[in-house]
C-alpha cells in the first residue's frame, strides 16, 4: 500500500458496520467499491452500536489518531463521520447533538482532516418529525462549517425499499437493498470530488 494511498476513517454506529445487510458490506463497502483510487484506499470503520454524538464525540480522536498516524500519507487523511439517531432515544437536546458534531468538526479541522458527513437515515422507531429536525440541525452545522454533508433522512422517508427493508428487519438497519440506497446518496453528493477524486462515470 505504501504512503500514498488515502487513508479513511469511517466513525459511527451500526450502519457503519453494515449490520442487517447479508452481504455484509453495508453502506461502507459498497461506496469503498465505487472509489477508484490506485493504490486503493485504505479505508476503517469505527463503529460502536447505538452510539450518541456525545459518546462519539469522546472518543473518536483518540481511535483514528492510532490509525492515521502523525504523519499524513500522500493521499491524505480523510474522516467520514456518520451520524445516528441515538440522540433522540437518549433525550440529547438538538442543541447538544449541534454542539457535539461542532466539536469533531472544529477538532478535525484543527488536525488537517479533510471531512464528511453522512446523516443519519430515518428509522421506524422515532417521531418522523423529530428524525427531520435533528437532520436538518446536523445539516446546519456542516453547511456553517463548509463540510459536505449526505441528507439521507429525508429522500429515505418515504422510499419504498427503504421502508421494506425497515419492516423486513428490526425497524432500525436496513438490508441490502436500503444500503445500496444509502451508498447511491453517498457517492451522489460530492463524494470523489471530496477526496480528490474523478466522479464515478458509471
Amino acid at each position: 500500500m505504501g504512503d500514498r494511498a488515502l487513508r479513511i476513517c469511517v466513525i459511527g454506529d451500526e450502519l457503519v458496520a453494515g449490520t442487517g445487510d447479508p452481504k455484509g458490506l453495508g453502506w461502507v463497502g459498497r461506496v469503498a467499491a465505487r472509489t477508484p483510487a490506485d493504490p486503493l484506499p485504505l479505508i476503517m470503520t469505527l463503529a460502536v452500536p447505538g452510539e450518541t454524538t456525545t459518546a462519539l464525540s469522546s472518543r473518536w480522536e483518540s481511535e483514528t489518531a492510532l490509525r492515521l498516524g502523525p504523519t499524513p500519507p500522500e493521499g491524505g487523511n480523510h474522516l467520514v463521520v456518520a451520524l445516528g439517531r441515538a440522540d433522540l432515544a437518549a433525550g440529547i437536546s438538538l442543541a447538544r447533538s449541534r454542539l457535539n458534531l461542532a466539536n469533531i468538526l472544529d477538532v478535525a479541522d484543527q488536525r488537517r482532516l479533510s471531512t464528511f458527513v453522512v446523516g443519519p437515515p430515518p428509522t421506524a422507531h422515532e417521531d418522523p418529525e423529530r428524525q427531520a429536525e435533528l437532520s436538518a440541525a446536523f445539516a446546519d452545522v456542516t453547511r456553517r462549517r463548509r463540510v459536505p454533508y449526505v441528507e439521507t433522512c429525508a429522500p429515505l422517508a418515504q422510499h419504498e425499499q427503504w421502508l421494506a427493508d425497515l419492516a423486513a428487519g428490526d425497524g432500525s438497519t436496513p438490508g441490502q437493498a436500503g444500503y445500496g440506497l444509502m451508498a447511491w446518496l453517498v457517492l451522489h453528493s460530492g463524494w470523489h470530488h471530496a477526496l480528490g477524486l474523478p466522479e464515478d462515470a458509471a
